[in-house]
């Protein structure tokens, strides 16, 4: 099987090209136009797989879509690339619009002319905005975004799911919970606490730190996605649950404690605009329809990120000292960034 994957080059994606690749009948496209998050170093373990491809581009720019397409063949595509971060939404919404929506566009009007055996199009349980306790998202809730990523994301559903239902393009939407694990850009939660926690710098949390997350590991996410390939139904939404529901601040105080910091380093922050207080998702039907469930438990997924990050410090330097900055102020105008990102 001849796959395409935008946004390979990221933290989730980079982990599914490495996945797929154990699979000696795949053969894997990484399409990616390494902004700031995207990584090659993420995929050093296979930039010498004769059965991976990595090809620099920009998937709002339409006809090098076509271009790629009409020589790569795929038979499928898995579309991870987007713009993810809520805080950067917050301060510049033109680039979550850009690719999250004219990128998806893109994508399956390139497919739409070609015959591709499934599109799976990779969201987040965000669309479905903040919940009470006890609710859980199934895939038929409502959707409730609440900032410029989380609407930009439920925009780009939506559209997938039309070309299922207009063109029968063979669309599947996948929503999934907080993702963690090794090589996640240092700007989310848990690995901008690690981060600064290994160096001794202040660990900024929102607000009261009471800001409810589900956790998922990021190889079970990759798993779950893998098992859609083969088992999915078209036109179909699938939510990813981690089944690990905890406030930030409780994370926070986990990592300080496997790594042996003091409490002081925490600061409270102001809160975030629109944050939303509780995200919960029902996974229920992605078990029953392919037996997929969560192997990693919180605890040792937490563990076992802490100690990649503490062995790859130069990795973290490394991406640390990119020029996202000047990228994002070459591209699109917007405040400066904040110093206090977090989930």
């Amino acid at each position: 099987m001849r796959i395409v994957v935008t946004g390979g080059a990221g933290f989730i994606g980079s982990c599914f090209v490495r996945l797929a690749l154990q699979n000696p009948s795949f053969n894997i496209i990484n399409i990616d136009k390494l902004t700031y998050a995207g990584n090659l170093e993420n995929l050093g373990t296979v930039g010498n797989d004769p059965r991976y491809q990595f090809i620099r581009a920009d998937i709002c720019e339409l006809d090098d879509l076509r271009a790629i397409f009409d020589e790569a063949k795929p038979d499928a595509v898995v579309h991870f690339a987007a713009e993810s971060h809520v805080d950067r939404s917050i301060l510049s919404p033109q680039p979550v619009f850009d690719t999250n929506l004219r990128g998806t566009f893109n994508l399956l009007e390139t497919m739409r002319a070609r015959s591709v055996g499934r599109f799976i199009h990779v969201s987040t349980d965000e669309v479905y905005g903040s919940l009470e306790q006890p609710l859980e998202a199934d895939e038929r809730y409502p959707l409730q975004p609440s900032s410029p990523y989380s609407a930009s994301k439920a925009a780009s559903d939506l559209l997938a799911l039309s070309y299922n239902k207009t063109y029968k393009l063979p669309v599947i939407v996948t929503r999934a919970s907080n993702n963690y694990g090794p090589y996640q850009f240092p700007e989310k939660l848990i690995p901008l606490m690690i981060a600064n926690a290994l160096d001794d710098k202040p660990l900024p949390i929102y607000g009261d730190g009471l800001q409810i997350r589900d956790w998922l590991y990021v190889e079970d996410h990759c798993r779950a996605i893998l098992g859609l390939l083969e088992k999915g139904r078209d036109g179909e939404i699938y939510n990813i649950a981690g089944n690990r529901s905890l406030p930030n601040k409780e994370v926070v105080e986990r990592i300080l404690h496997i790594t042996r910091k003091p409490a002081t380093l925490v600061r409270y922050v102001t809160d975030r605009p629109g944050h939303d207080r509780r995200y919960a998702l029902s996974s229920r039907k992605l078990q029953q329809e392919t037996g997929w469930a969560p192997q990693m438990h919180f605890e040792a997924g937490l563990a076992a990120t802490i100690a990649w990050y503490g062995y790859n410090e130069e990795w973290v330097r490394n991406v640390r000292s990119g020029d996202y900055r000047l990228y994002y102020a070459q591209n699109y105008a917007g405040r400066e960034l904040s110093s206090t990102i977090a989930s």
